[in-house]
């Protein structure tokens, strides 16, 4: 083994917290990839995987809890802090209490906008921008409308509300979009009003902790990795906070065993519809726009539409490409770290 993981342990994190899939939702595709790749060892990397958690002193069950709890942790972080144009107060949630698809700013991170191209960073694929979302809804709306003018918190930087006063909490720029550019350029004026912000779209939020697990590998900072299961559903790469957004994610937690969303067979068939990342790689984020693809390409009818049939034609696709992209993403990093 390339090296005994001794710190591959659950930690708190220090660091700071959206909705996209529903927290729990989150933690079952992970414990369902893991399940899936301990039922077809022969074709998923298992033994790798269980070579690490082994090496960390954890069952694969017990690694499995692990990982998805780091899942469901990531829409819990308190990262991103928004500051009144006129009061210079800074938060990290609205106020104004929107709906449950729009519960922490951080939130903002956990888009990959399909409906457009590249964005002023120089991704491919920009996130969430309020001013280049191309369907939007009342949410999106409500908070344009509310943070009008309310820039990203850069602790001592220098942005101000109004009459030069700042209550800054933490350092949003130089810290949250500074981990999640990867490379891509950013300046300050760029976070100046919320209506024109161009967040860095979640496959960045995806490699940066995936970069940190392969440096320092801790059981948690890969399961803030597998959060990336966001990319599969479709309001995430349609781009909107609103058009059902929080109604489809509450659906598929309710359904999501009485209609075996994550039926075997059908995972079975998700896996090949990526392409994995080579060995010698450590850039996960084409992987992720593969899985963005199919949410945009199979995903739609879920912004228009509530009906049960509906939903279930679209959960039956975009569900086990979730758990295929996580035993992808599993897979690729046990390997890493044992060959």
């Amino acid at each position: 083994m390339k090296r005994m993981l001794i710190g591959l342990l659950a930690v708190a994190c220090v660091c700071p917290a959206a909705h996209a899939f529903k927290q729990e939702t989150h933690r079952r595709l992970v414990e369902d990839a893991v399940a899936y790749m301990q039922a077809h060892p022969q074709t998923t990397g298992y033994a790798d995987l269980q070579a690490v958690a082994s090496a960390a002193g954890y069952t694969v069950a017990q690694f499995a809890q692990v990982l998805g709890q780091g899942a469901y942790d990531v829409d819990d972080f308190q990262d991103t802090y928004f500051c009144g144009a006129i009061t210079g107060d800074c938060v990290y949630a609205p106020v104004f209490n929107a709906g449950s698809s729009l519960v922490n700013y951080t939130s903002y991170w956990h888009f990959q906008n399909h409906t457009r191209g590249p964005d002023v960073h120089g991704n491919d694929l920009g996130g969430y921008n309020y001013d280049k979302l191309t369907v939007s809804g009342d949410i999106d709306d409500l908070a344009s409308t509310w943070l009008v003018g309310d820039y990203l918190d850069d602790g001592p930087g220098g942005m101000t509300g109004w009459w030069s006063n700042d209550d800054s909490e933490y350092d949003t720029y130089g810290i949250t979009e500074a981990n999640y550019r990867q490379g891509t350029t950013s300046s300050k004026s760029m976070y100046d009003d919320f209506e024109e912000m161009p967040f860095q779209p979640l496959d960045n939020l995806a490699q940066y902790w995936y970069d940190q697990f392969l440096a320092n590998p801790t059981a948690q900072s890969l399961g803030y990795a597998l959060h990336a299961t966001d990319v599969v559903q479709p309001h995430h790469v349609w781009t909107t906070s609103a058009l059902h957004h929080s109604g489809w994610e509450g659906w598929v937690a309710d359904y999501y065993d009485s209609e075996d969303l994550n039926d075997e067979t059908l995972v079975t068939q998700a896996l090949s519809s990526y392409t994995a990342p080579a060995g010698g790689t450590t850039d996960i984020r084409p992987l992720l726009t593969q899985g963005g693809d199919i949410a945009y390409a199979n995903g739609a009818l879920v912004l228009s539409s509530t009906d049960h049939s509906d939903r279930v034609q679209v959960a039956r696709v975009v569900v086990p490409h979730a758990i295929a992209l996580v035993v992808h993403l599993l897979g690729h990093a046990s390997a890493q770290l044992t060959q």
